[in-house]
C-alpha cells in the first residue's frame, strides 16, 4: 500500500494486523496529519491526540475491541481511535452540528462504550465491565487508558484501591506525558517524574521489554510475574506505588515505538490479574508548535499556518467572560491580600494564569481534584482567608458534597466561580454546565449570581468576596456582550436590575441570555409592542418584591435562562410566585429542555433551546396576542 492511501483504506481495526511495522509507522503519521488538518479548521483537542497515535494503533492491533473493552479516560484523546474504527470518512465533521463528537460517543460507534468527558471515570467503569463479564462467563479483555493527570483524580485512586480485588485480566495503560492541560501537579506527578528521569530509565525500558519477551504464555505466567516483582520495585528505588497496592507494574516503555508496544501488550493481555503499563508519550508529538506549547494547543480554536507558526483566526470582537474574570480577580488580589485563587488543573481555561503570575504565593493548583479544591477552600475560609475556586460548571458538579458539607453547612465564605456555565458549544453534552443552579439553590445560606455583562461580573465578584457566607457566580463560554445601558447599579444581595419597562410584557432574565432578550425587545418594539427587560442578577435570594410587581400588572412574563428548566431560576420564580399566593398563568419559563444537547456552535444550541433573540421575541409575542 502507498503511505498516503493507508488511512483511507482502514475501515476496521482488523485491517491493522495485515500491515508491516513500517506501514503502521506511516499510518501514525497519516493520523497526525489528518488530526492537524481537521483541528486547524474545526478546533478541538490537538496536542493530547497527537501524543497517542501509536498507542491507539497498538491497542487496536493487539486487542479486538468489537468484543474486548476499551475505555479512554477523559476521552479528549480519542481522535485516532475514532478514525481507526470506521469514522475516518466523517472526521472532517468533527464537533460540528450533525457531525462526530470530539469525545467518545456510543451513539456513533459500538467501539465507544461510554460518552466520557470528565477525568477519573475509566478505571471504575472498566471494573464494572470486567466484573460483569466474569460473572456472565464472557471471555473478554479490559483496557483502561488513563493519563498521568487523571490517574491522580480521587475517583481514579478509589478505583485503583478496589482494583487489587479484581481476580481476572485487567490492563490500565498509564499514558504519561507529564501534562494535563497545564503541567501536572502533585505528589504522584513528582513520583512519575522521578521514574521518567531516573538514570535507570533506559535500562528499565529495555529490561522490561526483555522480561516480557521471555515470559511464558501458559499456566506458569502468574508465578513468573510474581518472581520479577521485587526486581522491578528495587529498580525504581523501591518506591513503586502501584506495586505496593498489589498491582502488577511494567514500564516505563516508549509510547511511540509501535513494535515494542505491540510485543508488550500481547504479553500483558495474557496476565490473569490487574496490571499497569506505564507508557511515556510526548504531548503534541509530530507537531513542533504543539510540542513547544502543549497548553495553548490542548484545545485550540481554528487556526491558520503562517511561516511555520500556528496563527489564531481573527474572530473575537470583545473580551471573553474568562478574560473579564481574569482581570477582575487580579484587581481583587491587589485590593485584598486575603484573596486566594484555586484551580483544578485548569489555570488557563479558568483565567487564573494572570493571577498566578501576579500572586504565586496565593495561587493553588490542586490537579484534577475538584472535591479537594472545595474542601481545601473551606479550610482556608475557616482561618479568615477569601478563597475563590474557579472551575468549569460541569466539573463543579463533582464537588457537590463538599459544597454542602464543608462549605454551606459550616457557613464559610467560599466563592465558587463557574466558567462554561450553560451551553458550551462544540464540546457538547459532556461539558455543558446546565445543572449548577438546581444543585446549589437548595443549599441553605448560599448566594447565587449570574452577571449579564463584563462590568456586572466585576460587581458580582466584589460582592461575593465581601459576603459573610458562600457565594457562586456563573458565566458562559462566550464573548461578553456590549455593556448594558446606563451606569451599573451596585450589586446588592437579592436585588434585580430593570433595564427597560414595557406595558405589554416583560423578559425576566438570569445571566448572559439577557443580551438576546434585549435584541428580542428591540425586534418587538419595531413591531409596535412595548416590552420590558429585567436583569434578575440573583437566583438566590430572589427579588420577590419586583417579581410580585411584575405579576400584579397581569401582563405576560417570559423567564429565560441558559440552564436546565427543571430546578433552575425559572423554577425558583414559580416557587416564589406560588409562595406569594399569586397566579402563575402569565409566566412562561424558557430554559434548556430535558434532554442532552449535542455538539454544535453555542449560537445553534441556544436556538435549539428557544433562547435566541428570534425565538424569545416569538414566544412573548404569542403570549401577548393570546392574553
Amino acid at each position: 500500500m502507498e503511505p498516503d492511501k493507508l488511512l483511507d483504506s482502514i475501515i476496521s481495526p482488523d485491517q491493522l494486523r495485515a500491515l508491516s511495522d513500517s506501514e503502521l509507522s506511516n499510518l501514525a503519521d497519516e493520523l497526525r496529519d489528518r488530526i492537524i488538518s481537521t483541528v486547524s479548521k474545526r478546533g478541538g483537542h490537538l496536542a493530547s491526540n497527537l501524543g497517542v497515535a501509536e498507542l491507539a494503533i497498538a491497542l487496536h492491533y493487539v486487542f479486538d475491541f468489537s468484543t474486548d473493552r476499551l475505555l479512554w479516560d477523559v476521552g479528549h484523546q480519542c481522535y485516532a481511535h475514532k478514525m481507526l474504527t470506521g469514522r475516518n470518512d466523517k472526521f472532517d465533521t468533527l464537533r460540528q452540528s450533525g457531525g462526530i463528537s470530539g469525545f467518545p460517543s456510543p451513539d456513533e460507534s459500538s467501539y465507544d462504550l461510554f460518552a466520557t468527558g470528565h477525568a477519573g471515570t475509566a478505571i471504575s467503569t472498566a471494573i464494572g465491565l470486567a466484573w460483569s463479564d466474569r460473572h456472565a462467563g464472557r471471555d473478554t479483555n479490559v483496557v483502561a487508558v488513563v493519563g498521568d493527570a487523571s490517574i491522580a483524580n480521587g475517583m481514579s485512586l478509589e478505583a485503583i484501591n478496589n482494583l487489587a480485588t479484581v481476580k481476572r485480566q485487567f490492563l490500565v495503560v498509564l499514558n504519561d506525558n507529564s501534562m494535563a492541560i497545564d503541567r501536572t501537579r502533585g505528589g504522584l506527578a513528582y513520583a512519575l517524574d522521578r521514574v521518567r528521569l531516573t538514570d535507570a530509565y533506559t535500562g528499565l525500558k529495555h529490561s522490561t521489554e526483555n522480561i516480557l519477551h521471555h515470559l511464558p504464555l501458559g499456566d506458569e505466567i502468574t508465578d513468573a510475574i510474581r518472581n520479577i516483582k521485587a526486581g522491578l520495585k528495587t529498580t525504581i528505588h523501591g518506591r513503586q506505588v502501584f506495586e505496593a497496592l498489589g498491582l502488577g507494574y511494567f514500564g516505563p516503555v516508549d509510547g511511540h515505538n509501535i513494535p515494542d508496544l505491540i510485543r508488550v501488550l500481547r504479553r500483558l493481555a495474557r496476565i490473569d490479574h490487574p496490571v499497569i503499563l506505564h507508557v511515556n508519550t510526548v504531548k503534541g508529538r509530530g507537531c513542533m508548535y504543539a510540542v513547544e506549547d502543549p497548553r495553548r494547543f490542548h484545545s485550540p480554536s481554528a487556526f491558520d499556518m503562517s511561516n511555520g507558526k500556528a496563527v489564531s483566526r481573527p474572530h473575537q470582537h470583545r473580551p471573553t467572560w474568562t478574560e473579564a474574570f481574569a482581570d477582575t480577580i487580579v484587581q481583587l488580589g491587589h485590593d485584598n491580600s486575603d484573596v486566594v485563587a484555586i484551580t483544578a488543573a485548569m489555570p488557563d481555561g479558568t483565567g487564573l494564569v494572570k493571577f498566578r503570575e501576579e500572586f504565586p504565593n496565593r495561587y493553588v493548583d490542586v490537579g484534577i481534584s475538584e472535591s479537594h479544591a472545595v474542601a481545601m477552600a473551606a479550610g482556608l475560609a475557616k482561618t479568615g482567608l477569601k478563597p475563590v475556586v474557579a472551575v468549569y460548571s460541569t466539573f463543579m458538579q463533582r464537588a457537590m458534597d463538599q459544597i454542602f458539607h464543608d462549605v454551606c453547612l459550616q457557613g464559610l465564605s467560599v466563592v465558587l466561580c463557574m466558567d462554561r456555565a450553560g451551553l458550551v458549544g462544540s464540546d457538547g453534552a459532556v461539558h455543558h454546565g446546565t445543572m449548577d443552579v438546581a444543585m446549589l439553590r437548595a443549599m441553605p445560606g448560599i448566594t447565587l449570581m449570574a452577571p449579564a455583562d463584563g462590568i456586572e461580573l466585576q460587581a458580582a465578584l466584589n460582592l461575593a468576596v465581601s459576603l459573610d457566607g458562600p457565594a457562586a457566580i456563573r458565566y458562559p463560554r462566550d464573548e461578553t456582550p456590549p455593556d448594558l445601558p446606563g451606569k451599573c447599579p451596585t450589586f446588592k444581595s437579592g436585588k434585580a436590575r430593570t433595564i427597560s419597562k414595557g406595558t405589554d410584557g416583560t423578559f425576566l432574565c438570569y445571566g448572559a441570555v439577557l443580551a438576546n432578550a434585549i435584541t428580542a425587545e428591540q425586534q418587538l418594539s419595531a413591531e409596535g409592542l412595548s416590552v420590558g427587560v429585567v436583569n434578575a442578577r440573583f437566583a438566590k435570594p430572589l427579588d420577590t418584591k419586583l417579581i410580585g410587581e411584575l405579576i400584579a400588572t397581569g401582563k405576560p412574563i417570559v423567564v429565560c435562562e441558559d440552564h436546565a428548566a427543571i430546578g433552575g431560576f425559572g423554577s425558583a420564580v414559580l416557587e416564589a410566585v406560588s409562595n406569594l399566593d399569586l397566579d402563575t398563568k402569565n409566566i412562561r419559563v424558557i430554559g434548556l429542555p430535558d434532554r442532552f444537547i449535542a455538539h454544535a456552535s453555542r449560537r445553534e444550541q441556544l436556538a435549539q433551546a428557544g433562547l435566541d433573540a428570534a425565538s424569545l421575541a416569538s414566544t412573548l409575542k404569542d403570549m401577548i396576542e393570546n392574553s
